[in-house]
């Protein structure tokens, strides 16, 4: 290990931080240490790499498949799911038969991606596909009675849902009982009751033996595409017509992953790697007009899936018209894809200013509550967009480092969103409080849930989900904690050191980017700009680093750097590659930091 980067290998707390600027305490990842220096001789990498591996928990034989994940490798026979010959064989009969197939998709990224994959499909293959995106409050979530008996009105003989559909007990009965073949293609979490449906194609039933359970959606309708194409290979299809590239269509899969916020390894992982080599090649008009609305000028990566692309597509289910993502990333005429991501990035900058409100009113309703103590944090107010919701409680659960949820009442009836931290399975807590009588409905994912409450059950909703919380928190010793990967110096923080991180992509839940600490750092400028951010300049004698802050003043953070007083802090943060007009250097972006 080089002494330049002074990377410190000692397990517990790093650089005695037990209470952080924002209370946390900062603890050493868990390194092998052979396991280190193997995989670093093994694999010819920088010794600061092979301790990144090691720490995620890599050895010789699963590292080749994470440094360079393959589809071919990691994706899996999709006849080992339950249902999806079933669904596979109706999907094909139906595109050789001429039959119309309807897409009921969810309003987020996911459910987007969801519907535009399966009808960027069919239109290659020569089906016919129609496609409902539900209003967010007009219809709220889910498929409902009327939308599906519409589409059959429609001509549809089939209709898929996707990103939704495992909980929708009475409107696919309604469906079915009209004559629908419905077939469900979900991961949210299941009961033991299943909708009535022709297939319901979730590697997250209770009867399911599938290791696919991380899968978004997205991912689940590629799975699914592969069974289909493969039976329509069988009955001779591709015969008379070409047989479409699915590789093609990974751009999407790859969107839907990331903004999903799922675990990306594994098969998770090779979609989003080959995906953003798809998303380069810009073939799909959608994602280029988009990429192009919101400056996006360089090659994507998964940061720019998260945060530039996914927030515009969300946000026409948000504040705007909920089909426009849909619309959008189906499209194959570059004119209309522009007017669609113009849309779309007009309806995003609603969204900020909307969310900005609600956070406000959000963080003053918590801190105005004597409960703000309390396991579960909840914030409720009246008439707050539910378009944006989901957001404030993720902000809501940063800010306080416990699971949140964001209730906006109309009348007496309150629609949720809440987010959680780990080691909280928030969507089982949810459908407990529903199958308790608590709630109207509800359910999720274990970072993630929605309900719907209603004022006069409010107050015990929320005390029996603060009691399974808490004991949760309790049994399992969670606590604040930012977990590091090692100790830098200014010169140890290298751009040859980031580039090479930077090839450990991409990262996101599962996979979390490399965090490090910098010790005892002088802070030679800090300057508020943008919308709440902190620019910094760092030193430790050694070497001057760049470094900005995010959201510095939501918290106590930007305050302490900014008037800092000459005091010297130790600080934590990612390396970025940053590129501009051709020249390259590194940066720190700093999520914490600790007075040295």
């Amino acid at each position: 290990m080089s002494e330049a980067a002074k990377l410190h290998a000692s397990s517990g707390t790093i650089l005695n931080v037990e209470h952080s600027l924002l209370g946390k305490q900062w603890l050493a990842r868990d390194v092998d240490d052979r396991t280190a220096r193997m995989l670093s001789q093994r694999f010819e990498l920088p010794d600061a790499l092979g301790r990144v591996l090691a720490g995620r928990g890599l050895d010789e034989e699963t590292a080749p498949s994470y440094l360079a994940p393959s589809l071919r490798d990691s994706l899996p026979d999709p006849s080992h799911l339950l249902d999806m010959d079933t669904a596979a064989e109706r999907v094909a009969v139906a595109i050789m038969q001429s039959e119309t197939v309807a897409i009921f998709g969810d309003y987020d990224v996911d459910g987007a991606t969801s519907t535009a994959l399966l009808l960027r499909y069919l239109n290659d293959v020569g089906g016919r596909g129609i496609f409902h995106i539900p209003d967010r409050i007009k219809e709220g979530y889910g498929p409902n009675t009327n939308a599906l008996l519409a589409l059959g009105k429609k001509g549809a003989s089939v209709i898929i849902t996707v990103d939704c559909g495992t909980a929708s007990y009475q409107p696919l009965a309604d469906a079915q009982n009209a004559g629908l073949d419905v077939i469900v293609v979900d991961h949210h979490v299941a009961e033991a009751q299943l909708p009535a449906a022709l297939a319901v194609v979730n590697p997250n039933r209770l009867d399911e033996t599938s290791a696919l359970g991380h899968l978004a959606a997205v991912g689940l309708v590629f799975v699914l595409l592969v069974a289909v194409n493969r039976a329509l290979r069988a009955h001779g299809w591709f015969k008379t017509r070409p047989e479409p590239d699915l590789m093609s269509y990974l751009d999407l899969v790859a969107l839907g992953t990331v903004c999903d916020v799922v675990p990306l390894r594994g098969l998770n992982r090779a979609y989003v790697r080959q995906g953003l080599k798809v998303m380069a090649k810009r073939h799909n008009a959608g994602l280029a007009a988009l990429a192009d609305v919101s400056g996006l000028d360089e090659l994507p990566k998964a940061y720019h899936l998260g945060f530039v692309l996914g927030p515009r597509v969300n946000a026409g289910g948000r504040v705007g018209a909920s089909d426009l993502g849909t619309r959008l990333l189906s499209s194959n005429d570059s004119v209309m894809a522009r007017g669609f991501a113009e849309q779309l990035d007009e309806f995003n900058r609603e969204r900020r200013l909307i969310e900005a409100a609600v956070q406000e009113a959000a963080i003053a309703a918590v801190e105005a509550d004597s409960g703000d103590d309390a396991a579960f944090i909840v914030a409720v107010g009246e008439g707050w967009h539910p378009g944006v919701i989901g957001i404030v409680a993720g902000r809501l659960k940063e800010r306080y480092d416990r699971p949140a949820a964001v209730i906006a009442f109309d009348g007496d009836m309150g629609v949720a969103s809440a987010r959680s931290v780990p080691g909280v399975d928030l969507g089982a807590v949810v459908i407990a409080a529903r199958q308790a009588g608590l709630l109207v409905k509800g359910g999720g994912h274990p970072m993630a849930a929605g309900f719907s409450v209603s004022r006069d059950r409010l107050a015990e909703a929320k005390a029996f989900m603060n009691e399974r919380i808490a004991a949760r928190i309790d049994v399992a010793g969670i606590k604040p904690t930012l977990t590091l990967d090692g100790v830098l110096s200014a010169r140890g923080a290298s751009l040859d050191l980031a580039q090479s991180l930077e090839e450990l992509g991409p990262f996101g839940s599962g996979n979390p980017e490399p965090r490090f600490a910098l010790s005892a750092q002088t802070i030679k400028f800090s300057k508020p700009v943008g919308d709440n951010h902190l620019s910094l300049s760092l030193g430790d004698g050694g070497g001057t680093l760049k470094a900005i802050a995010f959201r510095a003043f939501d918290g106590p953070l930007g305050p302490a750097l900014v008037g800092h007083q000459g005091r010297l802090f130790h600080i934590a943060g990612r390396l970025k590659v940053d590129t501009y007009r051709g020249d390259t250097k590194v940066s720190v972006q700093v999520e914490d930091a600790a007075p040295a």
